[in-house]
């Protein structure tokens, strides 16, 4: 496992990035496609697969040091990253909120 909070953040952006990419560039594929099962089962599953790559990526190396009676370095690990990840998406919002005003 990545035992670098940053680049744990990182990872996790890069993950929505690719999955966004992906659903932008399916999409015309799926529209045309017949209403059945198919897509919901497929997002459902992105979601239980998104859920353990999150955990893998947020709480993984954290609960480990927790475990391994490491409270404070857990507890450092994690803020850590989820404050990487905070900054991170503070930073799109920000530029989503440039490029909105100027249209």
């Amino acid at each position: 496992m990545i035992k670098n909070p940053y680049l744990n953040a990182f990872m996790a952006l890069g993950y929505i990035a690719l999955i966004i990419l992906i659903i932008n560039k399916t999409s015309s594929i799926a529209a045309n496609a017949p209403d059945v099962l198919l897509a919901p089962v497929t997002m459902l599953s992105l979601f239980v697969l998104s859920a353990l790559v999150m955990g893998i990526l947020f709480v993984y190396e954290p609960l480990r040091l927790f475990l391994e009676n490491q409270k404070q370095q857990s507890l450092s690990f994690l803020i850590k990253t989820v404050g990487t990840f905070a900054c991170f998406v503070i930073i799109l919002a920000l530029l989503l909120l440039y490029v909105s005003v100027l249209k």
